[in-house]
């Protein structure tokens, strides 16, 4: 390696930008990360309270099997504690009922088939479509055309009654979008993915995805609060905020994409579209004994018009998330909502109660996240990848030129260091 020649400088230290840096480092090749931000992982952060409560920013699970996390991470060192397959259902009248996988849990088979979120029918479609998933390759599965979530679950044959009480509040908040107009190729890729492999978190929080790959890189690749305002010359230098300005051998863009429009001035590509899901993460924490009985299972709100779409106790699968004594409580609501903070936390409180018992009253507000740019808007149409090379030394990745999950962010950063390294 000639240490003499300018480095690639990756702008952005999330998921996609530190793949990009680890694949390069791997191969012998200097890198620059540019961060703006105060740490690494971009949109995959957590943050620790003076109490120890550690916080992911928004409600974030590693699924995995995810072919590319596989490639990318040391699960043993993450130390991953895994939710249980299946959910806590909230049907719209009130009742509650609980629906696990019957493909990992077939002792509880039984209870799946006489849960009242659909027909008979309808969860003997879920096994079926499984298996028929299971033939199939993630890349196969991408590659397939689409039509919206909502349309692919009908076509199968699956009721109202199940697509809303169960695919509604389960995807829909899988892809922050109850209205299921995400592409189906999307869809059955992560069906796939929650039937072969398992929803974890690492012990210590979500960040700790980010953290493992960036202590791989040699000591000052990644420069954090290191904000750049432009990329220059087609990819041959970049002007940072401070005004300085650093030669590149080549620039790789791994923000999202507004930013990397932003950057790129009059470069951009025109007529890109960059719509985003929003969702809103909203914190409580408890003394007292939580209602989710430590079952480790996602609660999911199947009621129309409520703001609690998702509940989850962080605390259950892994004790670190919260000091001792303590339970802690995630609560997501997804969409634009138009409500302060206050009013949000009390409007959750009051359905919270309403649903868990009068006991969430009680429960202390710890902090809300507003995730405006949470997800990429993935649409029947659109291309499962863009162009990742922009110009002879200009790149992009990240699950907004592709689909949107950390496998698609892993994924193109993987491919653009490849590119970079002629293979």
């Amino acid at each position: 390696m000639n240490n003499s020649l300018p480095p690639i400088i990756i702008i952005g230290a999330g998921m996609a930008g530190l793949a990009c840096a680890n694949w390069l480092h791997r191969a012998g090749q200097a890198s620059l990360v540019l961060e703006a931000s105060d740490g690494v992982g971009g949109r995959v952060r957590t943050d620790v309270t003076p109490e120890g409560f550690r916080l992911d920013r928004g409600f974030q699970i590693l699924l995995t099997d995810y072919p590319e996390a596989r490639r990318m991470f040391d699960y043993g060192a993450l130390d991953l504690k895994t939710y249980r397959s299946g959910a806590l259902i909230r049907l719209a009248d009130g009742r509650e009922t609980k629906l696990e996988n019957p493909l990992k849990a077939p002792s509880r088979a039984f209870t799946t088939l006489t849960s009242p979120i659909g027909t008979l029918a309808d969860k003997l479609l879920i096994p079926k479509l499984a298996l028929q998933l299971q033939r199939q390759t993630p890349e196969q599965l991408l590659a397939q055309p689409a039509v919206t979530t909502l349309e692919f679950l009908r076509q199968y044959g699956w009721s109202e009654q199940i697509i809303d009480s169960f695919f509604r509040p389960f995807f829909g908040g899988v892809y922050l979008d109850r209205e299921l107009s995400t592409a189906s190729n999307f869809f059955e890729f992560v069906f796939q993915q929650f039937v072969k492999g398992d929803a974890a978190v690492p012990a210590l929080g979500i960040q700790q995805l980010p953290e493992q790959l960036a202590t791989r890189l040699p000591a000052g690749t990644v420069r954090l609060n290191t904000p750049a305002a432009a990329v220059l010359d087609g990819g041959r230098a970049v002007r940072l905020a401070s005004g300085e300005t650093l030669a590149a051998a080549a620039v790789v863009l791994a923000t999202d994409g507004p930013a990397a429009s932003q950057l790129l001035g009059s470069q951009a590509t025109a007529g890109e579209a960059h719509a985003a899901r929003h969702t809103t993460c909203t914190y409580f924490a408890t003394a007292g004994r939580a209602p989710s009985h430590g079952r480790r299972l996602l609660h999911l709100n199947a009621a129309p018009g409520a703001l609690v779409h998702n509940v989850a106790f962080p605390a259950e699968v892994s004790a670190d998330y919260a000091p001792p004594g303590q339970k802690l409580i995630s609560v997501s609501t997804h969409g634009e909502h138009g409500l302060s903070p206050e009013d949000l936390t009390t409007q959750l409180r009051t359905e919270l109660a309403a649903w868990l018992g009068p006991v969430a009253e009680t429960w202390r507000h710890l902090r809300t996240y507003n995730l405006t740019q949470a997800l990429p808007v993935y649409a029947p149409g659109q291309p499962v990848q863009q162009p990742l090379r922009l110009a002879d030394s200009l790149f992009r990745c990240g699950d907004w030129a592709a689909y949107p999950s950390l496998n698609a962010a892993l994924g193109t950063g993987r491919q653009v260091a490849e590119m970079l390294l002629g293979k």
